[in-house]
């Protein structure tokens, strides 16, 4: 049969222009779940979606779902093609069933998949499937597709899409006596229709929106669920049930457990402790530094039951949950109360109690009362117990009486100072010669410990790169540096002695140049310097590694003496969020120049922008812009 294009895609060959703004339109979603006693839950989902352009076409050659075939059945149930001109065609089929690409973490997630063929602009592709179960595995073979909060269902359900959605529905039907909680954020709450009925022993709550359009993101914005519309909902009375739950599911499944090994270790470890801390910090950094990072399957146990010591202990690898609970049980061996818990990294978790969770950390109480975080995940080779790039995040602890959700705190930006120091001298050539010190503490001293995050051998090209970045004509003619083994016992410091020909420009009665420091010396420590600020507002809040604060003092001894300084104009900034201040000042032939960067947050609201973009506009134009001097 002749095939007919729709209008839209012969003006879009005719013209050579993309006629559409996406190459998708979902046209409907649907989405039916039943919740049965045991918590388990059977999903029908149904979408039926448009290729708007060739783009599209091959976008949709091929539909998959992905699942984890410990923890969860999926089938495709039917298949067909609405074609533009107004044909039907059931597609066959011919599932495969494939491992699902993975990085650092394998654990057979798998996804099936159906091949759909030659598509045209215009046609649709509708799709129905089925599957039981939840997202991670946990239990044996014959309970397996029951979530392992047993009795109890949760869900995520985002009401955004990187493509346009004419129409979405999400609907659930528990038992009533399950008292279903939900909430609608971001905006959910004005554009997510909801009702509900009562159908015997049964609630059906429904949830439809209309006309979803893809949000246009602003530069390192927040995860969509923090700033889209999505809903919540869960069967779990509280944060503390789920705290209590967690807590119990480990200590059932013996994780914590030390062996005699890992009880003669930690004696070893902790001989020359003099303290509480130094203990725990000993113990931390033990477990940061020696558990490599990876995953592979170990059969039972790769949800929420954090894998044995033994197991951690003799294999000396595992996720972010492995190396949580073998600081748990090293920690135990050493007389703490120690507990796992569950944490959100770099997404917002919310008051209903769903499983907003993809991270595993440890708690520590005091002797005095006080519960310390800890993630050895996150600070292998850095000085602090608990990574500054998770503050203003939230965590719930699996304590046996339960916690509620709590948020870490802001870091001080002081705690995480990078410090640059400068003495150089310009000759009559204008060949500047001097030192140059980089001095980092918390979060920037991880940074700039980057370029010893190689082999050995590869440290001195490292450390010249990076002044060599700065200018390519400097001549290095010593660098030294602390000792990187011992990371722990103070901040890092590199100091660098150098030479650079024609860094000046000098004329009669002018000299021109740009204070070697403030040209972002060690930017690998200064992410905030990758923002875009060319943009005067912004809608969206946004998020930096950490907080941060940058210091950065120069002399320059110049060849004469000059009477007038003419340097770039920065309006100065003062704001909790960010703010910045400069100085340039004259002391006979010698220039000193000064500036401090302090940006107090990782995570900023929109309000704050322009405080921050400002700062770090100052910055970027001191680093540009040379001084002149005249006599």
């Amino acid at each position: 049969m002749k095939r007919v294009l729709p209008f839209l895609a012969l003006v879009a060959l005719a013209t050579g222009q993309q006629a559409q703004t996406s190459h998708r339109t979902v046209v409907y979603d649907s989405t039916q779940v039943s919740m049965e006693e045991s918590g388990l839950s059977h999903v029908i989902n149904h979408q039926r979606i448009r290729a708007n352009d060739w783009q599209g076409c091959r976008e949709l050659t091929t539909v998959k779902v992905d699942y984890d075939p410990l923890s969860a059945y999926v089938e495709f149930r039917s298949v067909t093609i609405h074609r533009a001109d107004g044909n039907k065609e059931r597609v066959a089929l011919n599932v495969c069933d494939y491992i699902a690409p993975a990085r650092l973490i394998y654990w057979g997630a798998s996804q099936k998949m159906v091949q759909i063929g030659h598509l045209e602009p215009g046609d649709e592709v509708e799709y129905e499937t089925y599957r039981k179960g939840f997202t991670y595995a946990l239990l044996d073979d014959d309970e397996r597709y029951i979530p392992p909060m047993r009795g109890h269902f949760y869900d995520i359900v985002p009401f955004w899409s990187s493509v346009p959605v004419e129409k979405k529905f999400y609907s659930v039907s528990v038992l009533t006596a399950k008292n279903l909680r939900f909430a609608l954020y971001n905006g959910g709450e004005k554009t997510v229709s909801v009702d509900s009925s009562v159908v015997g022993d049964r609630t059906i709550y429904r949830f439809t929106a209309s006309d979803i359009k893809p949000l246009k993101r602003e530069p390192r914005a927040l995860a969509d669920n923090d700033m889209q519309p999505k809903l919540l909902l869960s069967t779990a009375p509280n944060w503390e049930s789920k705290s209590t739950w967690f807590y119990g599911v480990n200590e059932d499944y013996g994780s914590f457990v030390p062996t005699p090994e890992v009880k003669a270790k930690v004696n070893e470890l902790l001989i020359p402790a003099k303290t509480e801390q130094d203990s725990i910090a000993i113990l931390t950094h033990w477990v940061a530094d020696n558990i490599r990072y990876a995953g592979i399957s170990m059969g039972e146990g790769e949800g929420y039951t954090l894998h044995n010591a033994q197991m951690n202990f003799t294999d000396r690898c595992g996720v972010c949950k492995d190396k949580a609970g073998m600081l748990v049980c090293m920690l135990r061996a050493a007389g703490f109360k120690a507990y796992a818990a569950m944490t959100m990294a770099h997404e917002r978790i919310d008051r209903i109690p769903a499983d907003q969770f993809n991270h595993s950390v440890c708690a520590v109480q005091h002797r005095d009362g006080r519960y310390e975080m800890l993630d050895p995940t996150w600070v292998p080779n850095v000085r602090e117990l608990w990574s500054s790039a998770e503050q203003q995040q939230g965590y719930l602890m699996g304590l046996p009486q339960g916690a509620d959700l709590m948020y870490t705190p802001l870091s001080a930006p002081e705690n995480h100072y990078i410090r640059i120091n400068a003495n150089t001298a310009i000759d009559e050539k204008g060949t500047l010669k001097g030192t140059i010190t980089i001095t980092a503490e918390g979060q920037s001293d991880r940074s700039v410990r980057g370029v010893f995050s190689c082999r050995t051998a590869e440290w001195q090209t490292n450390l010249e790169t990076e002044l060599l970045r700065i200018d390519p004509r400097a001549r290095i003619t010593g660098i030294n540096h602390t000792d990187n083994d011992q990371y722990l016992k103070q901040p890092v410091t590199i100091e660098y002695t150098f030479e650079i020909p024609k860094y000046a420009t000098i004329d009669a009665g002018t000299i021109a140049f740009i204070p070697l420091s403030a040209r972002n010396f060690y930017r690998r420590a200064m992410s905030h310097l990758s923002f875009d600020v060319t943009s005067m507002n912004r809608t969206q809040p946004f998020a930096d590694a950490c907080s941060r604060l940058v210091e950065i003092k120069e002399t320059v001894v110049l060849p004469d003496e000059y009477k007038q300084l003419h340097f770039p104009f920065v309006n100065g900034v003062a704001d909790p969020a960010a703010s910045f201040g400069c100085q340039y000042w004259m002391e006979g032939k010698t220039l000193t120049f000064a500036e401090t960067v302090m940006l107090g947050k990782r995570v900023y609201d929109a309000a704050d922008w322009g405080p921050f973009r400002q700062s770090v506009a100052n910055q970027k134009l001191l680093a540009t812009t040379p001084v002149i001097l005249t006599k």
